[in-house]
């Protein structure tokens, strides 16, 4: 069953799909304690700060989906450190209702450098280290606050 229109999209059925994406938080390799996070510009020309993600492709699972995407968007070589969680919300694109679910992890950078230059999509407009102290006012979205969250509580464990 199809759910309701809602909004701009009143009037007309909307056709839910479900969609996966992974990506995370990458650990500067320098020991600094900083991310790399992904710019994107919105409609009104602003630049959202957000963790680099992407959807798999062919037989990717989860975690090769978040490196290979990590090494698109921001040119860094990383292997994963730990499952940081799961992040679920819906958005109407079109006439269609998206459900999507990301996967986080938590990542070190072991080569590379900052560069978006390999985006296929060109969705990333800037790539910058930030501090880990400074994602809650630097991430344009709460759910990746929340899961930011996560990245302080593993470094005041294990650093």
């Amino acid at each position: 069953m199809n759910p309701p229109a809602t909004g701009a999209n009143r009037g007309r059925r909307l056709t839910r799909v479900e969609e996966t994406s992974a990506g995370g938080f990458v650990l500067a390799q320098d020991g600094s304690l900083r991310v790399a996070l992904i710019g994107r510009e919105t409609r009104s020309g602003r630049i959202d700060w957000c963790v680099p993600k992407g959807h798999p492709e062919g037989e990717e699972n989860h975690e090769q989906a978040a490196i290979r995407e990590i090494a698109e968007e921001t040119g860094l070589e990383v292997e994963i450190i730990e499952r940081l969680g799961d992040i679920k919300y819906e958005f109407s694109a079109g006439n269609k209702l998206i459900s999507k679910t990301v996967h986080h992890f938590l990542m070190r950078q072991v080569g590379g450098y900052l560069t978006v230059e390999n985006d296929p999509q060109q969705e990333a407009v800037d790539v910058q280290w930030f501090e880990i102290d400074s994602l809650h006012e630097t991430l344009a979205h709460e759910n990746e606050r929340r899961i930011a969250r996560g990245v302080q509580e593993w470094i005041a464990r294990n650093v």
